[in-house]
């Protein structure tokens, strides 16, 4: 059997190409939207990593600062408290820091010559170190330091 016009449409008609192009519209707003998930995906990405890199910046400054109070007790003060705490004020005070100090006396020539390392740990929790979770920040510094006795 024959087609003829009646029994059978031609190739490229305009239903042909109806079924064929809402085919393709569907498979660009499926590859549309699957770009628009990985780019709001890769953003929130980074904004948790700049939120987190500014955290760590804070986490160090604040530890600095406890290196700077333990060599202010140690150099000083002639005092090596075993351990101390305390909050940050101002733009750091979501950050709380623990100096810990340990001395030892040696002898060199005629003086004696008192060796400090202090250890200044500061995170963002109450009490450091803390309890790690995907928000806690962390830095820890060490110094080794000494004068001569009076």
């Amino acid at each position: 059997m024959k087609c003829t016009s009646a029994t059978c449409p031609e190739r490229g008609s305009a239903r042909t190409s109806r079924g064929f192009a809402a085919i393709v519209a569907i498979f660009i707003l499926v590859v549309l939207a699957a770009l628009g998930v990985v780019l709001v995906t890769i953003s929130s990405a980074q904004h948790r990593e700049s939120a987190f890199d500014s955290l760590g910046l804070q986490a160090y400054q604040s530890a600095r600062a406890g290196i700077e109070f333990g060599l202010h007790q140690a150099l000083r003060n002639a005092s090596c408290a075993a351990a101390t705490s305390f909050a940050m004020p101002g733009a750091l005070s979501a950050f709380t820091v623990r100096v810990e100090c340990a001395s030892t006396a040696h002898t060199e020539v005629a003086s004696t010559v008192n060796v400090y390392q202090i250890t200044a740990t500061a995170c963002n929790r109450p009490v450091c170190p803390g309890t790690a979770d995907a928000t806690y920040v962390e830095r820890q510094l060490r110094v080794v330091a000494g004068s001569t006795a009076p």
